[in-house]
């Protein structure tokens, strides 16, 4: 609860001033007189009113009010909050918009800024022992186009999971992106996906739940055919020479096939 201690001619004026510093319309401040105005003998010796104006501030205001001075300290010129309350949700989404030359400074590496500056603002509006109030950082879009393009790896790492048979670990990511991750990968059949690790190095593994075919014997070459063989001759080289005819036992080029004896 915010409190400011006004003083003014009356109390209306003094209620007035009051709200304007505040920023607030009269309708949503409670305010207590501590002193009215008086009126002195013959107009001498006037007092002014006094009064305490007492405000609560929504839980989407302070998270805003919250925002702006964080921008404020990382140099975010320019940047504009556009909030979003979603009463049924009790929560509320704040869009920074901002230059795109001051993009980076905002979002930060795969929206870790973003992410960081997230949680402190729902620390900073959630003080209180009322029901917690979700906050939700956006900046230009960002968190729209990180979920189609974790979609997109989430589908493509999927499938090469099925072809393979080989399980892969992505990249540590926050729980916002992991959930993205696997609701995508349960579209499909025969596969699964699970978080491992610790924060903030936590991470998804995709793997295929159906069994990894067995390697072909032979390092999974192609079946060929055995060559003939040509059959071996045992024989010693003096075996293989003993019928081979010799020069000198022909004349004329004919061999002596039997010595007749007369």
């Amino acid at each position: 609860m915010t409190q400011l201690i006004q003083t003014g001619k009356t109390v209306a004026e003094a209620t007035q001033l009051a709200c304007e510093k505040l920023g607030v319309p009269q309708e949503r401040v409670t305010v207590e007189v501590l002193e009215e105005e008086k009126k002195g003998l013959f107009g001498f010796g006037k007092a002014d009113a006094r009064v305490r104006v007492s405000y609560e501030e929504r839980k989407d205001e302070a998270a805003v009010a919250y925002l702006k001075m964080m921008l404020q300290g990382i140099g975010a010129v320019g940047a504009e909050i556009r909030c979003t309350c979603n009463e049924e949700e009790n929560s509320c989404l704040l869009d920074i918009v901002v230059p795109e030359e001051h993009m980076g400074v905002v979002i930060g590496r795969h929206g870790e800024t973003l992410d960081s500056m997230q949680y402190l603002t729902s620390l900073a509006c959630n003080r209180s022992d009322e029901a917690y109030y979700r906050v939700v950082l956006d900046c230009n879009n960002y968190r729209e186009k990180r979920k189609k393009a974790l979609e997109e790896l989430a589908v493509k790492i999927t499938k090469t999971v099925l072809r393979t048979g080989r399980p892969v670990t992505l990249e540590p990511m926050n729980p916002y992106e992991r959930r993205i991750i696997h609701a995508k990968v349960s579209e499909f059949e025969d596969t699964e996906s699970k978080s491992v690790g610790v924060e903030p190095n936590r991470c998804v593994v995709i793997r295929s739940t159906k069994p990894r075919p067995e390697a072909k014997k032979g390092g999974g070459r192609r079946d060929r055919r055995p060559r003939e063989q040509k059959p071996v001759d045992f024989r010693t080289s003096f075996e293989k020479d003993y019928k081979k005819p010799k020069p000198e036992d022909s004349i004329g080029g004919e061999l002596y096939g039997k010595i007749e004896i007369e």
